[in-house]
């Protein structure tokens, strides 16, 4: 990084932690990006003259009359059409081999839309997961999360959503992703012949972790050009945003704050509303969805980050292994879309809430007969049937290597009712059952 004439330069650090030097200097903006000894840094903290850098690399090996130079500005991302098919770092960098991306620079990290300029999001997006379309229909300028256990196949989940979506840009920011994480999605992109509407923003376990707070700004900084700038619909992918807030306690704790739950920075809740808050629908169209996989530690869907984040979003996508079909499945009773019913039956076929209603009930008394098989009772025919049901509905519908359209879903769904059900178990209107029950 090339020094200019107006930079401002000084050579006495006051304080070293592992992360972060403090020293003297005026006129710092916060947020501002500077050099430590010719590693990068910004500026994370400002009380009066004292600036504290927080150094991405970390500090070791930095003597007190280090060179700090402060570029005068917070992070920056070009913008423009040439994002689209690149693979990108932590900075914007590219790092697929290809030459850097001309465009305007825009700093990363603004506010979010104010919310006089939005729209009630009311469009849908298919993934073509009926998990998804079927029981938690996603809408667009929504922001939802996974939860997932660290050994579920999020990463494959994410890659098919980014392929089946019907969006004009899809932007991915993989946050701790391990190498072949990396390779995974980079070769699938690729061998669907889809790179040219997708953007990857990519730190990997090899980066220094600190570097992560960056990735979803960048992310959502491109976002905000494809839907503001050139009216798309754009969906962002973000994963994983428990690494991403272990990154946040990384620097709070290195800092001295004092952690509140879960060794997590009191500041939890806006650090993470400032990045869903940036999900948006606007009124002369482009939209900005964001779903987002937050894994659970051990399951625990109690810990300081799924519970913030559930406090911000619109529902959640609840992904389990189903051990009576051994494959991962979104949970219908633990997975909740807050918007679907801005879309179904209006913008899907008119029986689609009846149909999903339906569904999860006779799923529901099936575990209830499940839970009676485990306890010695006696089954009626009527439990064996569910269970019956309940183990091709999982299988046929719910898991995610599922790729279907919803109309396709909603009669495979009939087809189901007809197998095992009567008109009555069933009750569904009158009209839907002239209309679809299987002949």
């Amino acid at each position: 990084m090339e020094t200019k004439a107006f930079q401002k330069i000084y050579t006495k650090i006051t304080q070293i932690t592992k992360a972060t030097c403090s020293l003297q200097a005026t006129g710092i903006g916060y947020e501002e990006m500077a050099t430590v000894n010719g590693r990068l840094a910004q500026v994370v903290k400002l009380n009066g003259d004292n600036v504290t850098l927080q150094v991405f690399s970390g500090t070791e090996g930095i003597p007190t009359d280090a060179e700090v130079v402060f570029l005068g500005r917070p992070p920056v991302l070009k913008v423009g059409d040439e994002l689209a098919g690149r693979f990108f770092n932590a900075y914007g960098d590219p790092i697929d081999g290809g030459p850097a991306v001309e465009g305007e620079e825009r700093e990363i990290g603004g506010p979010s839309v104010n919310p006089v300029r939005r729209k009630q999001p009311s469009e849908l997006i298919a993934t073509g997961i009926a998990g998804i379309d079927l029981n938690n229909t996603l809408v667009t300028g929504q922001k939802i999360p996974f939860f997932a256990d660290p050994d579920q196949p999020y990463n494959q989940v994410m890659a098919q959503v980014a392929l089946r979506a019907k969006a004009d840009k899809i932007i991915l920011g993989g946050m701790g992703l391990t190498n072949d994480d990396y390779l995974y999605y980079k070769n699938v992109f690729d061998n669907a012949g889809a790179l040219d509407r997708i953007i990857s923003f990519v730190n990997t376990t090899e980066n220094p972790p600190v570097e992560r707070l960056l990735v979803p700004d960048m992310a959502l900084t491109a976002a905000e050009y494809f839907a503001f700038d050139k009216k798309e619909t754009v969906l962002v992918l973000l994963t994983d945003m428990t690494l991403y807030a272990d990154a946040l306690s990384i620097v709070s704790n290195r800092m001295d704050q004092i952690p509140s739950k879960d060794s997590m920075p009191g500041s939890l809740y806006s650090d993470l509303a400032k990045i869903y808050e940036k999900a948006v629908q606007f009124p002369e169209g482009g939209s900005i969805t964001i779903i987002a996989v937050t894994t659970l530690s051990s399951g625990d869907i109690t810990h300081a980050i799924p519970d913030n984040t559930g406090y911000i979003t619109e529902g959640q996508l609840f992904l389990r292994r189903d051990s009576d079909i051994g494959k991962v499945i979104v949970d219908p009773f633990r997975s909740l879309s807050r918007l679907k019913q801005l879309v179904i039956g209006k913008q899907t076929r008119k029986d689609h809430p009846q149909v999903m209603n339906a569904a999860v009930r006779l799923y529901a008394d099936a575990a209830n007969a499940k839970t009676k098989l485990e306890n010695g009772f006696d089954l009626t025919d009527y439990d064996e049937r569910t269970m019956r049901f309940a183990k091709e509905y999982s299988n046929e519908l719910l898991a995610i290597d599922v790729n279907v359209d919803t109309t396709f879903m909603l009669d495979k769904a009939w087809e189901l009712f007809g197998r095992h059900f009567t008109k009555a178990e069933v009750s569904i209107r009158q009209e839907f059952v002239d209309l679809y029950w299987p002949k």
